[in-house]
């Protein structure tokens, strides 16, 4: 009977030590934490969206990182089985907006119960508080074979596989502290250099910190390097809704930007990039003209911060103004041509400075992680070290939200859990 060790018991590590269990071997699981599933726990706010119901075409193309890679484990392990397996062990699903899919309750710790209890009737041994010092090898002149691992406590375990499913190095506190990544180097595997994705920037500019706590929805979000707004620049431009913090921005469209700016800034450290918003997107320049005739028209000798009442939030007025250089309490009736066309602009192009991302610890996935060059995508193997397999976040795959990645886990935890097993 195979022997494996599992090292990480997040949603990959869990799947992966289940599949093995479940195709005869005899599996160890280690968690450096006193429970599994910590960042699992927070998923989703705490919802756990345990995949994405759209086709799998849908789930490779919103895999940022290294999508391709992924098209084996998801041709043999797909969302549909992933929904059909948490439903097995009695935690029933829904289908939300964007195809999220979430457990009926809400509540992330039924999916890490129904986790827990399948490795208890699969007679898998848990070690909480245990991480990995290091791989054990043996080597020849042909070749090199995992044979185990020894613990942070100097505990030497034997066996004939060994999962790496130890996270990324995002949410520390929740155990992915990268640790994987010096076991994965040290045995010879290359480590592209870990990156915060889906993470907030930070602004430049003291007004966005004075408007924390706004909210923006329906803004068209576009970025551009060399600090220039022009075709040949932009890094990517995106639909959706925004919010601003003490820093900087956040919400959905800048996480889903921050992959390609953290990319950017990992090159050029100290260039800045300029966002732009687009306040009023569904509207021309011809039509947001028309209404600015119809508010001169119904109140010529109005002021401007009083017009723009109604086009903008009471917050974002007086720094809106100042960034396009208008006095707030100008006449509307005053307002020269160029003052206008200067309003009009800055509404569908309000500029802010970013000079970079928040913290690693502070990015929702890792973009980075073991080369999946050296990595075989049918079986999650090392193709240097027999025996050894990569799963999950760290793994050089990343995607944005929505429950694609807890699918690659779910799938590359699957895909190695089936190899792993497999008599030696």
């Amino acid at each position: 009977m195979t022997n494996v060790l599992v090292i990480g018991g997040g949603a990959a590590g869990c799947m992966a030590a289940i599949t093995a269990a479940k195709a005869g071997a005899t599996v160890t699981l280690w968690e450096k934490n006193d429970r599994l599933g910590r960042k699992l726990a927070i998923t989703g706010k705490g919802r756990c969206n345990v995949t994405n119901a759209a086709p799998i075409n849908e789930l490779i193309a919103n895999i940022t990182g290294n999508g391709r890679f992924m098209h084996s484990a998801f041709a043999a392990f797909d969302n549909q089985a992933v929904m059909d397996f948490f439903e097995g062990l009695g935690v029933p699903l829904k289908v939300e907006r964007g195809q999220r899919v979430f457990p009926q309750s809400d509540k992330a710790a039924d999916v890490i119960s129904a986790l827990e209890r399948e490795l208890k009737r699969l007679k898998v041994e848990v070690c909480f508080n245990t991480s990995a010092r290091r791989l054990l090898l043996a080597e020849t002149a042909e070749s090199r074979q995992v044979v185990g691992a020894i613990s942070s406590d100097g505990r030497k375990k034997q066996a004939d596989a060994v999962i790496l499913a130890t996270g990324g190095a995002t949410y520390r506190a929740t155990g992915s502290s990268g640790d994987g990544y010096a076991l994965a180097a040290a045995v010879g595997h290359r480590i592209i250099e870990p990156l915060p994705a889906l993470v907030p920037l930070v602004a430049a500019e003291p007004w966005v910190g004075e408007l924390a706590g706004l909210s923006l929805r329906n803004v068209e979000f576009s970025l551009y390097k060399n600090g220039m707004a022009s075709k040949k620049n932009l890094l990517v431009k995106l639909f959706g809704e925004l919010l601003f913090t003490h820093f900087g921005l956040s919400g959905p469209v800048v996480l889903t930007a921050s992959r390609q700016a953290a990319l950017f800034w990992r090159d050029n450290p100290e260039q800045q990039l300029l966002a732009q918003l687009n306040l009023k997107p569904a509207l021309t320049q011809e039509q947001l003209n028309a209404r600015l005739e119809r508010e001169l028209a119904a109140g010529p000798k109005r002021h401007l911060h009083n017009v723009l009442a109604d086009w903008l939030p009471k917050s974002l007025i007086f720094p809106f103004c100042q960034q396009a250089g208008l006095p707030a309490d100008k006449p509307l009736n005053a307002l020269q041509h160029k003052e206008r066309q200067q309003l009009l602009q800055t509404i569908q192009a309000l500029p802010i400075s970013l000079i970079g991302t928040r913290p690693l610890n502070e990015g929702i996935v890792t973009c980075g992680g073991v080369c999946v060059k050296e990595v075989n995508p049918k079986t999650f193997a090392s193709k240097l070290v027999a025996g050894l397999f990569f799963v999950g976040e760290l793994l050089d795959v990343d995607a944005l939200t929505g429950g694609y990645n807890l699918q690659i886990a779910f799938s590359s935890g699957h895909a190695a859990g089936m190899a792993a097993a497999l008599p030696r």
